[in-house]
C-alpha cells in the first residue's frame, strides 16, 4: 500500500490554500438514465430490498399485429399468449481508497481530505462512464477487447440486422466479424448522414424472428417527438461535423427541439438521430481495408442498457495507527449491461441487444 505524500510544490511558500482538482469530463450518460421504461439507461434499485447478487429484468413483447377477432367469430379459444422474455445479470462491489499520514496534513497547504474526497467523486464518475462505453460495445456480455473471434462472429450471426459496417449492408454478409471490418475503406464508409439513417430504418424494421423487436425510440414528453441517440467517437464526430448535409441540419434545428433532456451541448440532430461525442471511445487500430483504424458507434433507443444498483456510490473514511493515517474511500454495488434477450426455455439461445445497433466506420487519425 502507497501514503499519500504532498508534492513539493505544494507547500505554503509556493501555494494558498486552494488547489485546482484535474479536470475530468463529466459523465455523458446521466442525462438518458432514469428508472422508468423510457430511459436510454433504465436503473433498477430492486436489490437494495433484499439480498443477492443476481438480478432478472423481465420484457413483456407487443401483441401482433392482426386484426383480433371480429363480428361473432368466437374469441374463447383464440386467445393470444403474450409474450414474455427475461435478461439476468450480476452485481458486484467496486471501491477505491486514498490513505494519507498526519503529517503530510501538516505539511501541506491544501486540505489533503477535502482533496482526497473530490478526487474519489470524480473517478467514480469517470469509472461509470467507462463501464457504459464498455457495455455498449460488450459482446454477450464479454467486453470487446477481451471477447474471441468466434464469440464475436456467434454475436453477429444473432445480431445481423442490429450491426452495420461502413455504408453498405454487404459489408457484412460473410456473417464474419474480422472479414466484416476489413471491408470498411476510408473513401465510402466514414459515418454520413445516410448511414445514420440507415441504421435507423435497422433498428425500425419489423422482424418476424422469435426474440427480435423493433428498437422502441426514446419519447419527448410534451412535443410529440420521439428520438434515437447516437453515441460516437472523435473521428466519426468530425466527418459528421464537416459534412455539408448535417451543417445545413443544424440551421434547421429549432429552439423547442434543443430544449429538451436528451440534447447535451455540442450534440447534431439529423433524422430523428441526436448525435453526441464521446472522446474515450477507442479506435480498432488497423483492422480496415488496407489497415485502417476503425471507430465503433452506437444508435441506442429506450432500454438499451441496465444499470442495476445494490449500493449507489458512497464515501466511507477510517483512521489507522492510532489515528496517525485518515483513509478515505468511495464504493459502489451495481452492475452495468446491454439489454440482451433471447429464446428456448431460459431465454438464453440466439440472444439479441434490445436496444442498440452497432456500427463501425472509417475512423483515420487526423494528418
Amino acid at each position: 500500500m502507497a501514503d499519500t505524500r504532498p508534492a513539493t510544490g505544494m507547500n505554503p511558500t509556493q501555494w494558498d490554500d486552494k488547489y485546482n482538482r484535474e479536470y475530468f469530463q463529466e459523465n455523458p450518460f446521466t442525462a438518458v438514465m432514469g428508472t422508468g421504461p423510457n430511459s436510454i439507461i433504465q436503473i433498477k434499485e430492486d436489490f437494495s430490498k433484499g439480498k443477492g447478487d443476481n438480478m432478472t429484468v423481465n420484457l413483456v413483447g407487443r401483441m401482433s399485429d392482426d386484426d383480433g377477432v371480429e363480428g361473432t367469430d368466437m374469441l374463447e379459444g383464440n386467445e393470444e399468449e403474450m409474450d414474455t422474455r427475461s435478461f439476468n445479470f450480476t452485481i458486484n462491489k467496486r471501491r477505491k481508497a486514498i490513505r494519507i499520514p498526519e503529517m503530510s496534513e501538516y505539511r501541506s497547504a491544501i486540505n489533503l481530505r477535502d482533496a482526497a474526497r473530490d478526487v474519489l467523486m470524480d473517478w467514480s464518475q469517470e469509472n461509470t462512464k467507462k463501464r457504459i462505453i464498455t457495455a455498449l460495445g460488450s459482446i454477450n456480455g464479454v467486453s470487446y477487447a477481451t471477447a474471441s473471434e468466434a464469440q464475436k462472429d456467434a454475436w453477429l450471426v444473432d445480431n445481423t440486422d442490429r450491426v452495420q459496417f461502413g455504408a453498405l449492408r454487404s459489408n457484412g454478409s460473410s456473417l464474419d466479424h474480422s472479414t466484416s471490418l476489413a471491408n470498411i475503406d476510408n473513401t465510402d464508409d466514414k459515418l454520413t448522414p445516410g448511414a445514420l439513417s440507415l441504421m435507423k430504418r435497422l433498428a425500425l424494421a419489423k422482424r418476424t424472428t422469435a426474440g427480435k423487436r423493433k428498437i422502441r425510440p426514446i419519447r419527448v414528453e410534451g412535443q410529440n417527438r420521439r428520438y434515437f441517440k447516437a453515441y460516437v467517437g472523435p473521428r466519426s464526430f468530425r466527418n459528421l461535423a464537416g459534412n455539408s448535409t448535417i451543417q445545413q441540419a443544424q440551421r434547421e434545428v429549432t429552439l423547442q427541439q434543443e430544449n429538451n433532456r436528451l440534447f447535451q451541448g455540442g450534440d447534431l440532430l439529423w433524422d430523428g438521430i441526436i448525435i453526441h461525442e464521446i472522446d474515450d471511445i477507442e479506435v480498432l487500430t488497423g483492422v480496415g481495408n488496407g489497415g485502417i483504424d476503425v471507430e465503433p458507434m452506437w444508435l441506442c433507443g429506450a432500454q438499451a442498457l441496465v444499470y442495476g444498483i445494490g449500493k449507489r456510490w458512497k464515501s466511507r473514511t477510517k483512521e489507522f495507527d492510532y489515528g496517525d493515517k485518515f483513509g478515505v474511500a468511495m464504493e459502489e454495488i451495481c452492475g452495468i449491461h446491454k439489454s440482451r434477450y433471447g429464446s428456448g426455455a431460459d431465454d438464453t439461445s440466439d440472444l439479441v441487444d434490445h436496444g442498440v445497433v452497432t456500427g463501425y466506420y472509417a475512423g483515420v487519425a487526423d494528418v
